[in-house]
């Protein structure tokens, strides 16, 4: 008896054994894909992670389908780690599988309906639905439920086949098809007999009459005489300015040959700059500590203020270690970032730069994965956002993990609910790689870390040339909007500011965290705030779409033009967003060209390069955005920042706010003044006095981490402390209200630390599902793994209890 052992693509815990045949268990290896059944009729791509000979006890292995895969794509490391991932971030297997691979290489059964062979149909007891797919399937031998949706233009077609297949007509098999195809280009050539010099005059001679397809030969032989390449359909027509009908005629006439060749989806051709990176004083012994602390230490925090020039250090070290032939993983938090990075490294690395994130296609994802595996060097430096932290590594050197504060790096949903900066550092453990994180504002977890002595520390406290911090102005909207010097929502000061740094040909930043026109519409009349039907929120106005939009399920409605409760046509906004700021830009300064850059401009694959290019290329003169705009991107032209509300970042009910403010405020006004000249960034608040925004105006790191600190240990949270959070949903209210007190009292009798809960979060309600939550606190002398493990023996007995078994539960481990 021969079995395997494999991870299925479904939030599923446990693995799974299939029987195979006596070749097959020598042929299979661990981290090979196979086709195998599961269910009734589906068919899933599961991955190999054991061979062995032990029968399962509780059922009868079934039979693989196929073998996808002639060599492993997956390394026994990975493997081995998406493991420590389920288990310490208490999720299945399976959804790590199915979050890690792209999805191009996690096949999905799609049903194929074919017609019964030899069987005779008497098409008059057919009703017209049955007769067009019978019809259908006369022209060709099988259809997909996609192209029967399409005949009959109808969603629900699943009782036209099922009467079908009843009357014995149809017959559904499952079949996996594989969904990955290279990229092929068309390139053109002279036919062979037109070679010789003979052939050139014959060739003119047939198309003395035909002007449009003799141009295009002309051109050909111009293109061919300049570029000693092949030639490209695209670029031929482009030259001759003709079609590619025109192309297809000299196809036919036997005057060209047409080819495919094959390439990389993901290309770059430019050239690398030959001079070497040169580092300032700073840098230089920035560099140097942080080598040394490589040799006792396997992370280094480095701690250097905005703009300092990190990157410049970074790309030393990448340097190093590619020229040793590792491999180096660069992550980030954010696609919009990855854009401006990209463009820097592959002017210094030129082609060895690969790019993973998911504004990219399935079929490049797929190759990068392939050249990752391969070890090839067009992916010997992989930059991209937290998933690139799942491809096949087989020999790691240096992770880097950028602006590693963000809270990007966690993901929130779907499960795997990991955190790529500390996975990270586990998957640098096990490559025996290093790792560097990089911030001006660390978080406060890293930081302690550092102090502690886990981790090593470098910092630089002055910025790349010697450009002085920007100067902060802080402006009292109280007093503003009492001395009535106001504007919208823009004080005397700020505009001031705006019109001395345009008149100076300088750029703005302008940011406020929240899309959108306003929050919230109300009726003037009897208060009536419109709601989203599905969920415990107001809807957010879009005046661009002339819609109010639900921010949390997607729901939308167009802007009403009375009140829904009781008909008055006085409605007001209330609060601010990018939309609103981009608005009343126009009405102050009219003749600026004014860019938006948050979740609905830059929704397109290349929406982020348009801005930033725009933006790079001085085409627009202030940019307002979301918090996109606070990370790490450079601009050498800003003179001006301008926060435009200091205070909703504050008062979130969240025990990181005043961390979080801190940082974004801090990373914003890094944005200003990166070149020469001191930059200014002007902060409106209602607040002046409290005490984390004294402390972005001293640039006062230390003061932050200190008072957090105090707080925390207090109040029992990280990094004396790590959470648990448990997330439970349904639609009934009153079951919900029961089952977590339920999950709540089971805790609190068997775990002797503090359980809080079950609470409503601020939403309580997201489409249609209520929430509660608990909280567990782990304290750090506690064994962790343990703790865990009694809280999934928890969880596991709440999903025996029949009636509680509806209620979703999510678990996030170290939520940020």
């Amino acid at each position: 008896m021969h079995f395997v052992e494999v991870i299925l693509p479904l939030s599923l815990a446990k693995t799974f054994t299939y029987s195979v045949s006596e070749t097959e268990y020598h042929y299979i290896k661990k981290g090979m894909r196979l086709a195998v059944p599961f269910g009734k009729s589906k068919i899933y791509t599961a991955l190999v992670i054991e061979i062995h000979q032990n029968k399962p006890t509780l059922y009868e292995a079934k039979e693989i389908h196929q073998i996808l895969d002639e060599k492993p794509i997956v390394t026994e490391i990975q493997i081995a780690h998406w493991q420590w991932i389920a288990s310490y971030y208490m999720c299945a297997i399976g959804d790590v599988y199915r979050g890690a691979m792209p999805s191009a290489l996690l096949l999905e059964s799609e049903t194929i309906i074919s017609q019964k062979q030899n069987g005779f149909v008497d098409e008059s007891l057919l009703s017209d639905e049955e007769f067009l797919v019978y019809e259908a399937l006369q022209q060709q031998s099988s259809l997909k439920v996609q192209d029967i949706m399409n005949i009959l233009n109808k969603k629900n077609i699943f009782p036209v086949i099922q009467k079908l297949v009843n009357k014995n007509i149809l017959v559904l098999q499952e079949e996996v098809q594989e969904s990955y195809a290279p990229k092929l280009v068309r390139y053109v050539k002279l036919h062979s007999k037109y070679e010789s010099n003979e052939g050139l005059g014959e060739l003119l001679e047939v198309l003395k009459n035909a002007n449009k397809q003799k141009e295009i030969v002309l051109g050909y032989f111009q293109l061919s005489a300049s570029e000693k390449k092949p030639i490209t359909v695209k670029k031929l027509i482009e030259t001759a300015n003709s079609t590619s009908a025109v192309i297809k005629v000299l196809i036919d006439k036997e005057i060209f040959e047409e080819y495919y060749i094959q390439v990389d989806r993901v290309n770059f051709s430019g050239k690398t700059k030959e001079e070497q990176l040169q580092l300032s004083e700073a840098q230089q012994i920035a560099f140097e500590k942080i080598k040394e602390s490589f040799v006792e230490k396997e992370v280094c925090l480095l701690h250097g203020v905005t703009s300092s020039g990190k990157t410049e250090i970074y790309t030393k070290l990448i340097e190093e270690y590619i020229a040793s032939g590792k491999q180096v993983l660069y992550l980030l938090p954010e696609i919009a970032l990855t854009t401006q990075l990209v463009g820097r490294l592959r002017d210094y690395f030129g082609n060895k730069v690969a790019v993973f994130h998911s504004k990219y296609s399935n079929n490049e994802r797929v190759e990068v994965w392939q050249q990752v595996l391969a070890e090839s060097p067009k992916a010997q430096i992989v930059i991209g956002a937290r998933s690139a932290l799942f491809l096949p590594f087989s020999n790691l050197g240096l992770v880097i993990v950028d602006e590693e504060h963000e809270q990007t790096f966690k993901q929130v949903d779907p499960s795997p609910r990991y955190h790529a900066r500390d996975a990270s550092v586990v998957l640098a453990n096990s490559h025996k790689a290093k790792v560097v994180l990089g911030s001006a504002t660390p978080s406060i977890e890293t930081y302690y870390n550092a102090q502690s002595g886990k981790y090593g520390f470098v910092e630089i406290t002055e910025r790349y040339g010697n450009v002085r911090m920007p100067e902060i102005e802080l402006v009292d909207l109280k007093d503003k909007y009492f001395r009535k010097k106001m504007s919208g929502h823009f004080s005397d000061t700020l505009i001031e500011n705006i019109t001395t740094a345009l008149s100076l040909g300088e750029q703005v930043i302008l940011f406020q965290n929240r899309r959108g026109f306003s929050p919230i519409i109300e009726c003037l009349t009897c208060g009536h705030v419109p709601q989203c039907p599905q969920c415990d929120v107001s809807l957010t106005y879009h005046k661009h779409k002339n819609q109010l939009r639900c921010h949390y399920c997607g729901y939308s409605m167009a802007k009403p033009t009375n009140c829904h409760t009781c008909s008055s046509v006085h409605l007001t906004t209330k609060g601010f967003g990018t939309e609103q700021i981009q608005q009343e830009l126009v009405e102050l300064f009219p003749n600026t060209k004014i860019g938006r850059m948050d979740q609905d401009t830059t929704r397109g694959k290349f929406g982020f390069e348009k801005i930033i290019d725009s933006f790079k290329n001085r085409e627009v003169d202030i940019l307002v955005g979301t918090q996109m705009l606070a990370k790490g991107l450079d601009f050498d032209n800003v003179g001006l920042v301008g926060i435009m509300n200091a205070d909703n970042m504050l008062y979130h009910p969240d025990f990181r706010a005043f961390e979080r403010s801190y940082q974004m405020m801090t990373q914003v006004s890094g944005r200003s003044g990166r070149s020469e000249k001191q930059g200014k960034v002007v902060v409106q608040t209602y607040n002046p006095d409290h005490n984390t925004i004294q402390q972005v105006v001293r640039n006062d790191y230390e003061g932050m981490y200190k008072e957090q600190l105090y707080d925390r240990q207090i109040y029992h949270y990280p990094p004396y402390y790590k959470l648990v959070k448990l997330t439970l949903k349904h639609r009934d209210f009153d079951k919900l209200k029961e089952g977590s007190m339920w999950l709540y009292q089971v805790m609190k009798q068997n775990l002797t630390i503090p359980v809080l809960g079950p609470e409503e979060p601020p939403i309580s309600r997201i489409r249609n599902e209520y929430i509660r939550t608990i909280m567990v606190k782990i304290p750090t002398n506690q064994p962790l793994q343990g703790t865990k493990k009694t809280i999934q023996k928890m969880l596991n007995s709440f999903e025996a209890v029949a009636q509680y078994r509806a209620i979703k539960v999510a678990v996030n481990v170290d939520f940020y």
